[in-house]
């Protein structure tokens, strides 16, 4: 018997749900996580999240679910980080696929939970699962809607949990506590971030590198792509909740459960409608400072790149990899090439 782990929001969120799977459940085996395939334009140029006909090679676990391996491949013109994820995560990766709506998903994630034989555990890092649907900040309300309204169809036990509350930015970390306020936390042990080390070395998620750098007793200011943000003593905890306490919160998932809209452009149109963000559109990316070197990171000088990337911090204690490529001209594949040339191994860049 095994719990079904949610990665509520995909992209790098199975990072940070192996981090939570370790610290929630003591057994040993590669835990079972389930995300979606939809990540930034960076990643996958194409919009919404891909499906089942999206991939070649991917493998079969009991219960039907599709799973990633280190041989499965996006079909062009769409990317994906999932098969390194496959590669470089100790844990077994299925694929969420809402092409067909929210009920067929649901039928899908109850069959996986109920051969595993445990309950669901839905992994939201940051915590924006938890929106009212009007802060300021809000940038990405939709996948968290439709998981939770999936897992709620599913009818099998789902607790929710929250890591590193406020770090993707999108709600503040007060406004979260005050959300969570009565609910109980576990903070991860170093050696449960430890054991996404392999994905972070490459991976451009920021939300789950800025949790496992706070588990690891980063604290101080991080200036990512699109925020500068605040590690506190808050930032490595993990929170649990009921699914209908989180449903309670989130105004989107409610509707999708009122309405059951058809689809998944429905499912979007409806969000749209409630929080003015339409859960399809593409992400709008700021270019980058300055033109990509001729050579990738070959031709740049660490000097250079420290004297860069510290102009770029605007005085924060420190930056992503993600943001640190992009401020160098850079594409989220030359992290690796970036981190041998600034000869560092840790979630996040020190500048100061």
């Amino acid at each position: 018997m095994s719990d079904l782990y949610v990665a509520a929001g995909g992209g790098g969120d199975p990072i940070g749900t192996l981090i939570a799977a370790r610290t929630i459940t003591p057994d040993p085996a590669p835990p079972l996580i389930a995300t979606y395939a939809w990540e930034r334009p960076e990643v996958d140029p194409t919009p919404g999240p891909l499906g089942e006909r999206d991939f070649a090679g991917l493998a079969r676990e009991a219960g039907g679910a599709a799973a990633f391996t280190p041989a499965s491949r996006a079909r062009l013109p769409a990317g994906s980080t999932m098969p390194g994820l496959a590669g470089d995560l100790p844990a077994r990766l299925l694929l969420l696929d809402p092409a067909r709506g929210l009920s067929s998903l649901a039928q899908q994630v109850a069959a996986t939970a109920r051969a595993a034989g445990g309950r669901i555990r839905v992994v939201d890092i940051g915590g924006d699962i938890l929106t009212h649907g009007n802060e300021p900040t809000l940038c990405s309300p939709f996948g968290d809607a439709f998981t939770l309204a999936v897992c709620h169809l599913t009818g099998i036990p789902t607790t929710v949990h929250i890591a590193g509350p406020g770090l993707d930015g999108e709600i503040g970390e007060q406004v979260l506590l005050e959300r969570l306020t009565g609910h109980h936390s576990l903070t991860p042990s170093p050696a449960a971030a430890s054991a996404a080390a392999g994905a972070l070395a490459w991976h451009p998620s920021e939300a789950s590198a800025l949790w496992a750098a706070a588990i690891h007793g980063a604290r101080g200011t991080v200036r990512t792509a699109h925020h500068t943000l605040r590690l506190t003593e808050v930032s490595p905890r993990l929170y649990h909740l009921p699914l209908e306490e989180a449903i309670g919160h989130n105004p989107v998932a409610q509707a999708l459960l009122d309405e059951r809209p058809a689809t998944l452009q429905a499912a979007a149109d409806l969000s749209h409608r409630l929080t003015g963000i339409h859960g399809l559109d593409p992400e709008r990316t700021p270019a980058a400072r300055q033109d990509p070197p001729a050579g990738g990171t070959a031709f740049l000088s660490q000097d250079g790149v420290v004297k860069t990337l510290r102009e770029a911090a605007e005085g924060a204690d420190h930056l992503t990899l993600r943001y640190a490529a992009r401020t160098l001209g850079l594409t989220w594949t030359d992290i690796p090439a970036l981190r041998d040339l600034l000869d560092t191994d840790t979630p996040l860049l020190r500048i100061t």
